[in-house]
């Protein structure tokens, strides 16, 4: 660091304060009663501002630098404006001792001795405050650490929080003032010792501002800048640039330099990484060579080595230290020694300090550099002022002059191989000579430094005029820009300082490469590849050394992009060389036809006598025009032969359009089928199935088959219907699944009905739809599919606690069983199989109700309905219990539901039932107390629940032992399907000898019915009117044949059935009697209301029985019957 002064003047009064303009381009001074305002630039005094009547004391500058303020012993404060003005005046009680600024809201704090006040733009008044001791001094700063000089003569650093930093420092001297640089990383200090310091942000002392001739009162740091400016008591002021030297060391790939003065960072080039070595002193010099690191401090100097051999070790630890102030120049280390330039002399000492040996040179020196060599034994490359350049090695005294020039050397370096050397001279002139016989082999101009190509001999770069250049050998320079000085140069990295700042720059040496191509010195165009250039130009090296028939330089330029195809090449025309042959044309054009230059290529066969090698490029490439100039009116033979090579090409699929274009002209409609279809061309698969004839099945079938396979199912079957193939059209139909198209064909063509509907069942039952997968497989006359699918879906209905899904699943198994029973062998086993699906159906249903009462919190059902239910499956269940049937709901919800409606010998007898069967735990404590409650309650049930047997009118018992029949006449109950309610209905059968289609007629006939006698009488007279039953009357017992059948009494316990003729069918209503007519070789059932005005309705597919009222309700609810799910827009039964 070295301060130049520049510029100075002198006030008559002591120099107190001083502030500048945060732009830096004015200075303002307090000096005796006034401020000075000076011009930084130059040290204009630009004009003296009068305000205060006392010594000015302090001045301060507002951050945003629209103001500034004085404080003075007047006891006032003056605020002025950037353009001189004064534009407010406020006073304290004492004079002032210190002003400034807050940086961020420009608030002033201003203090006197024994108060301080607070002014904003924004206040109308000062707000004081009273201090118990005197202020001297306030600032607001960005720095986190607080830097105090007292007069005990110490510098001592705090955290703002008040904890000390490291030691107190002693300064010898009593301190006036002290500032920060603007970022805080250097510190000025001023005092008693009539001089400026330069300290570091720790309280290193780095050296000496400028000395003055007396007190310095006050130092500050322009803005954002180097310069520092001096007041001083007698009135003096010096202004002074600081100037920041670069130290620095190179070698190789280890960049070293300084860093805040006192640390150093040493950079691996390669890696980017990097390692500081704090010194705590100012750092003078810096020097590395190897794994040696040398660093002079002021008192000494410190040799560093690595830990490791690694080249990519960044750990250094301190292997000597030379306790010993030094004055040099430069600084060098070696192996084992350091060397020290004084102005002409060199000094050579060990790392213990004892000087070895010492060289006197005739001019300043003014460039060194260790060139290597053994341990001990290293070589310097030394330049002298007077053009002298010198090699000295480190145990020889004497120096060897290398040769001399007119002009003083400014860098130097020498060659990979040491023959050649390249100077750079005080003129910017890089010359380059030969070592050994002294030639100047060339030079070139704007030239500041240069550095030889460490692994290559011919080539070089230098630096100036903000350009880079590189040359190779004697060629001409290729330039680049780049800013800064080349300090190295291995193999495509060039290492660039630039200002402070060291960076790897990858340069291609794509240039230099070229420049030695042109010359056809494909060796050395090799070499500089190897330094590093692209892709494209390694293969541009490839092809300029195959034309010149270099082969070893190609097969490595091939090796090296990894052309497997011209290494091929090239080990062929080895192997032929090896056999004896020498005709270099003909190598030649191979190397030709391989580049693409075929018609150079043919031109070269021709020559060396080879045209078959021609002809056969042409036509292996397909150049059949070519080929044909090239045989020109030649031999027959050969045309004959290359009109055959044409058919063949037009065979092969690189013209597939032509060939197949050929093939359906020569009639070969299979192969242009073939070629036409693997490659996806549609309308030309169209156009020839179009021309084809229908008896051609053999093309047309191979159309259909690439039709299907490219996604044209309409095209495939145009084609099978152009040749009558119906089976490969459902086929198709059933691939493609369309199955509208397949089903309207199966209508037309029956015999292929199982081709379709198994298929589509199948599909069905893929994607999950296994109801319309049945009815498919039914359909298609599968039966014993569509049963295993049915079976299926009930088993895992039942499983999964679906019952409704159960119920409506046995019914459809049942239904198929009924159509499978048609067949004579096996009617017996599908009728019983029939029956029992039906029962089960009719389970499930009532279950389903059961099983969502004891299960869900809501019931759905009325207590009646739960209560018929439970009673229909209790005396249903006195055999084998289905699947997922439990006793234990049944009985459950009949104790329930009996209890409510007061059935209490029921529910009683429900709860006793329960007790010995195995009861979930949720229902434990519900049971339990129920059991308990029912004892308190009539042992008999509610007669409104009693069940009526509508034949023979006897009051059934709630639990009857014979099941769901009349315990007098044995006749079954009909239920509800929905309330599960015993309706009006008695099942009749037909007499002997009548059919059902006898008997439909019969019924619709409704013979009139003698019109029945009215008991009542009614008698009018002139003052009353009377209604008297006439109980004389014979009622001649009931005018319906039907219900004298009924009165029949029950003699025995076996149930005899009613059975009707023709005269009793004759007599009955069409509206009074439902049938179930089921399909073969079922019979019919017929049933008779008793009660016609209260309408039943029965499902037309399942046969069910309902309410009317309940059915349509339901009906409403699920837009189907809710026992076989039969739509009610489904006009089929």
């Amino acid at each position: 660091m070295r301060a130049v002064l520049t510029w100075r003047d002198k006030a008559e009064q002591c120099i107190y304060d001083l502030a500048f303009k945060p732009d830096g381009t004015q200075l303002i001074l307090a000096a005796g009663n006034r401020l000075l305002v000076y011009d930084t630039s130059d040290g204009t005094l630009l004009q003296p501002l009068k305000g205060h009547k006392d010594t000015v004391y302090c001045v301060a500058y507002a951050k945003d630098g629209k103001r500034f303020a004085s404080g003075s012993a007047d006891k006032s404060v003056i605020i002025w404006t950037s353009k001189l003005e004064g534009i407010l005046k406020y006073t304290h009680n004492d004079s002032i001792q210190c002003v400034s600024y807050n940086p961020v809201n420009h608030q002033l704090a201003s203090c006197s001795s024994n108060d301080f006040g607070l002014w904003s733009p924004e206040q109308k008044s000062v707000s004081k405050h009273k201090s118990s001791s005197k202020i001297t001094c306030c600032r607001e700063e960005h720095n986190d650490i607080l830097a105090v000089a007292d007069w005990g003569q110490k510098l001592s650093f705090y955290q703002l929080s008040g904890k000390q930093i490291g030691k107190d420092r002693s300064l010898n001297f009593d301190p006036c003032c002290i500032s920060y640089f603007t970022k805080g990383e250097y510190i000025l200090l001023g005092g008693s010792d009539k001089q400026v310091s330069l300290f570091t942000k720790d309280g290193v002392r780095l050296g000496t501002v400028g000395e003055q001739n007396s007190w310095v009162w006050t130092c500050k740091v322009k803005p954002d800048s180097n310069y520092v400016v001096v007041g001083c008591q007698d009135g003096t002021i010096s202004f002074y640039q600081l100037i920041f030297s670069t130290v620095h060391g190179l070698y190789k790939d280890r960049y070293a330099y300084r860093d805040s003065m006192t640390d150093v960072i040493v950079q691996h080039l390669i890696t980017e990484q990097k390692v500081r070595i704090k010194c705590k002193e100012l750092v003078k010099k810096i020097a590395i060579y190897k794994n040696r690191l040398a660093i002079q401090l002021p008192e000494k100097i410190l040799i560093y080595e690595l830990y490791s051999d690694d080249s990519s070790d960044m750990h250094y630890r301190v292997k000597e230290k030379i306790v010993k102030k030094f004055e040099c120049n430069l600084l060098v280390v070696c192996a084992d020694h350091i060397i020290l330039c004084q102005e002409k002399r060199l000094q050579c000492l060990s790392f213990s300090g004892v000087k070895e040996r010492e060289w006197q040179m005739e001019s300043l020196i003014r460039y060194i550099k260790v060139i290597g060599g053994p341990p001990g034994r290293e070589g310097l490359l030394v330049g002298l002022k007077n053009g002298q350049i010198l090699k000295i090695f480190v145990d020889n005294l004497f120096a060897i002059v290398l040769l001399k020039q007119a002009t003083a050397v400014r860098c130097l370096d020498m060659s990979a191989s040491r023959n050649k050397l390249a100077v750079v001279d005080e003129n910017d002139t890089c010359l380059v000579y030969d070592i050994h016989t002294k030639e100047l082999l060339f030079q070139e101009p704007n030239a500041n430094s240069v550095a030889w190509n460490t692994q290559c001999e011919d080539m070089l770069c230098f630096s100036g005029g903000g350009y880079l250049n590189i040359k190779a050998s004697t060629f001409p320079v290729h330039q680049q820009k780049l800013q800064g000085f080349v300090v190295g140069y291995n193999g495509s990295r060039i290492f660039c300082l630039h200002v402070f700042s060291m960076s790897a720059v990858e340069v291609p040496q794509s240039a230099p490469m070229y420049q030695y191509l042109d010359r056809k010195m494909f060796k050395e165009a090799y070499q500089i590849a190897c330094l590093g250039v692209t892709d494209t130009d390694w293969r541009e090296l490839a092809m300029e050394a195959l034309e010149g028939l270099e082969f070893d330089t190609a097969k490595k330029a091939f090796t090296r992009v990894q052309d497997l195809r011209y290494l091929e090449l090239i080990n062929s025309i080895e192997e032929r060389k090896k056999r004896g042959e020498t005709n270099n044309d003909l190598f030649l054009a191979d190397v030709f036809s391989y580049q693409g230059k075929f018609h150079e290529a043919a031109k070269l066969y021709r020559r060396s006598g080879h045209e078959n090698l021609a002809l056969d490029m042409y036509t292996d490439l397909r150049m059949f025009e070519y080929a044909k100039d090239f045989l020109g009116s030649g031999d027959p033979k050969e045309t004959k032969m290359l009109i055959t090579k044409q058919a063949d090409w037009a065979r092969n699929i690189n013209e597939p359009k032509a060939a197949v274009e050929m093939y359906i002209s020569a009639g070969e409609h299979v192969k242009a089928i073939e070629i036409s279809g693997d490659h996806g061309w549609v309308d030309m698969l169209i156009d020839i199935a179009r021309k084809l004839d229908k008896a051609e099945r053999e093309p047309l079938l191979m159309c259909a088959h690439y039709f299907k396979k490219l996604d044209n199912p309409g095209y495939a079957a145009e084609t099978y219907l152009k040749i009558g193939d119906l089976k490969s059209l459902v086929q198709l139909h059933v691939e493609t699944q369309r199955w509208d198209e397949a089903f309207a064909l199966g209508e037309k063509h029956p015999e292929f009905k199982d081709d379709i509907y198994v298929p589509y069942a199948q599909w069905l039952a893929e994607n999950d739809r296994f109801e319309e997968a049945q009815k498919a497989f039914h359909k298609a006359g599968r039966q014993g599919e569509a049963v295993r699918v049915l079976e299926q879906l009930t088993h895992n209905a039942v499983v999964e606690s679906r019952f409704n899904d159960a119920a409506y699943y046995y019914w459809m198994l049942s239904m198929q069983c009924l159509d499978i029973a048609q067949d004579p062998a096996q009617k017996d086993a599908m009728l019983s199989k029939f029956h029992h699906f039906q029962h089960l159906a009719e389970l499930y249903h009532g279950y389903h109700a059961i099983q969502r009462y004891t299960e869900e919190p809501f019931s759905f059902h009325l207590p009646e309905t739960l209560f018929n239910i439970s009673r229909f499956l209790l005396h249903s269940l006195t055999k084998d219990t289905p699947l997922g049937i439990s006793k234990v709901n049944t009985l459950f919800t009949l104790a329930k539901q009996s209890k409510a409606l007061g059935a209490y010998k029921l529910a009683r007898h429900a709860y006793d039932k329960l007790q010995g069967l195995q009861i979930p735990t949720r229902f434990q404590k519900s049971i339990e107390l129920g059991s308990l409650t029912i004892r308190s309650k009539p042992f008999h049930d509610s007669e409104e629940l009693v069940p009526l047997c509508y034949r023979c009118s006897t009051n059934n018992p709630l639990l009857n032992n014979l099941g769901n029949v009349c315990i007098n006449c044995r006749q079954p109950f009909v239920f509800s399907a929905s309330s599960y309610e015993v309706l009006h209905l008695v099942e009749f059968y037909l007499e002997e000898g009548i059919t059902d289609e006898e008997a439909v007629s019969l019924i619709d006939l409704e013979a009139p019915r003698h019109k029945r006698e009215n008991k009542w009488q009614e008698i009018t007279s002139n003052n009353s009117q009377t209604l008297r039953l006439d109980e004389t009357m014979d009622s001649m017992g009931d005018d319906d044949p039907f219900t004298a059948k009924l009165s029949f009494e029950q003699g025995g316990s076996e149930f005899v059935p009613v059975v009707v003729s023709r005269s009793v069918l004759r007599s009955m209503s069409r509206r009074d009697v439902l049938i179930k007519r089921w399909p073969p070789p079922l019979q019919w059932q017929y049933f008779r209301s008793l009660l016609p005005d209260a309408s039943i309705t029965m499902c037309p597919s399942c046969f069910q029985m309902f309410h009317s009222e309940d059915y349509e309700l339901l009906v409403l609810q699920h837009t189907c019957c809710p026992y076989c799910r039969r739509r009610i827009d489904d006009p089929s039964p």
